[in-house]
């Protein structure tokens, strides 16, 4: 039984939407899904399931690939962030797992391996961002030592954007940069090449290359709502008003006393807070939908709880109502991350585990 009103309910519909809508935009490219960090917070199997139809999955690292391989999926596996140690390597082989090589200690653990199946090794280039990969530089003699042995590897080269998703000069420039970086180096090489993130499917067609790799986009954010792209917010978080009462003008609300009434203002209290996700950092102003109405959060937020102004609205919002904290095509999480000083990935993975998620 639930007790507690804070719910994310996933539209499984959409996921499957959205996966079709990136199909169309790559139309030439295969699809690697990424759906590491649990699925970006909607659980990786439920994801997993509705993203059948891609070409493959992206997960950070082994125990996230050995959860879908549990689960029956046959599919491409990649992880992403490579070997945390050479001790994987059995069970890389045995689950026919694809790999990133980003460094050489890992090159070495890999050209030291004896095994009788043919891995799949993604070489990954640091094209600019500084992170993770070989330098511009290092790869042909990494190339070289995996040609050497070739009969025992299929070798991709991959690399990642650092700002694709910057609708900057600068960010722009720098996307083109790496771009031609990535190009330059594989172009001579009969090699499968990936590259493009979300944003390097919506706003660099020339990325798309063999294989895509969409994560923030499946899960119907993290576009520029200029693109018209017709995306479907996957999560819906909702929680109910369990709370209304007036208070005087100058009188204060929440810890800290961060918020003082200009007015005499109806406050509403929903049983929502950071303790299930929801940003404690969120401004004052930052919409809440109830009732089809978008009502500003006032106050600090706190671990189990919020306060909305409903003064505006009286006699529109009963205790009971539901209140849309993201998901809704009025409110999407880009909105409320950017009102909280950070982005909408952060929210869909922050979601705790005492907020109960429902398929719908």
């Amino acid at each position: 039984m639930r007790y507690r009103p804070a719910c994310a309910y996933i539209d499984l519909n959409a996921l499957r939407h959205n996966l079709s809508v990136i199909k169309s935009k790559a139309p030439e490219s295969k699809i690697l899904a990424v759906v590491k960090a649990n699925g970006y917070g909607h659980g990786i199997n439920r994801v997993a399931r509705q993203l059948a139809q891609a070409d493959g999955f992206g997960v950070a690292s082994i125990d996230e690939a050995m959860v879908l391989r549990q689960q029956g999926f046959l599919h491409r596996i990649l992880l992403l962030e490579g070997l945390f140690s050479e001790s994987e390597l059995p069970v890389i082989a045995q689950h026919r797992l694809d790999i990133v090589v980003h460094s050489f200690y890992q090159l070495d653990w890999l050209l030291n391996f004896d095994c009788d199946c043919k891995l799949n090794v993604w070489i990954k280039i640091d094209s600019g961002m500084h992170r993770l990969g070989f330098s511009p530089e290092e790869f042909p003699q990494v190339v070289e030592e995996l040609k050497a042995v070739d009969n025992r590897y299929r070798l991709f080269t991959i690399s990642h954007f650092a700002c694709a998703d910057e609708n900057t000069p600068e960010g722009r420039a720098f996307t083109h940069k790496q771009l031609d970086c990535f190009y330059d180096l594989t172009d001579a090489l009969d090699y499968p090449r990936s590259i493009a993130n979300s944003a390097g499917i919506l706003y660099y067609p020339q990325s798309q290359f063999d294989w895509v790799r969409p994560g923030i986009m499946l899960y119907g954010a993290g576009a520029d709502p200029e693109s018209n792209l017709p995306l479907k917010p996957v999560m819906r978080l909702e929680s109910k008003v369990q709370s209304i009462r007036w208070i005087d003008a100058g009188e204060p609300v929440g810890y800290g006393n961060t918020w003082t009434a200009s007015r005499k203002s109806l406050i509403g209290v929903v049983a929502i807070g950071y303790g299930d996700g929801y940003p404690r950092h969120a401004r004052h102003g930052t919409p809440v939908l109830i009732n089809d109405h978008r009502m500003p959060l006032v106050g600090r937020v706190s671990m189990d709880m919020i306060t909305v102004d409903l003064t505006d609205f009286e006699g529109e919002v009963e205790v009971g109502d539901t209140a849309v904290l993201w998901g809704d095509a009025r409110l999407g999480v880009d909105e409320v991350a950017e009102c909280s000083g950070t982005i909408g990935y952060e929210l869909l993975c922050g979601i705790t585990k005492r907020v109960a998620k429902i398929e719908c």
